[in-house]
């Protein structure tokens, strides 16, 4: 096998509202889910779902704007709950139908959603 065929990843730019079904359609096609990470942007939070066949990456890049909520996907994958509850706690990102809901006790931290600033300011 080439190593030339770890190095192909693809980037989907999608929106919010089609998580599930794009969701959906992956894991249909039989792809693994291999993580989903957050960082903070300019007014909105942007997410990365990565998924796996075959040693190629699937990448769906989502941006949720602050204070909005976006559907859990771990009712597809439930693993997911893990990623979502973290996302939740460290930047505040809402999710609806989370299967396992820590409801913010997923981390113990100092202050609620450490990486997000503007949560920071609003607080005060």
């Amino acid at each position: 096998m080439s190593d030339k065929k770890y190095m192909v990843q693809e980037f989907v730019a999608v929106d919010a509202g089609k998580i599930l079904e794009t969701v959906k359609d992956i894991k249909d096609d039989g792809y693994r889910l291999v993580q989903i990470c957050a960082t903070k942007k300019d007014g909105y939070i942007e997410m990365l779902y990565s998924f796996d066949k075959d040693h190629i990456l699937k990448n769906l890049k989502i941006n949720v704007p602050e204070n909005e909520e976006i559907e859990s996907i771990s009712d597809i994958y439930w693993a997911a709950f893990v990623y979502e509850n973290e996302m939740h706690d460290l930047f505040g990102v809402k999710f609806r139908h989370l299967v396992l809901d820590f409801g913010g006790n997923f981390f113990k931290v100092s202050e609620p959603t450490p990486w997000n600033p503007k949560d920071k300011k609003e607080r005060k």
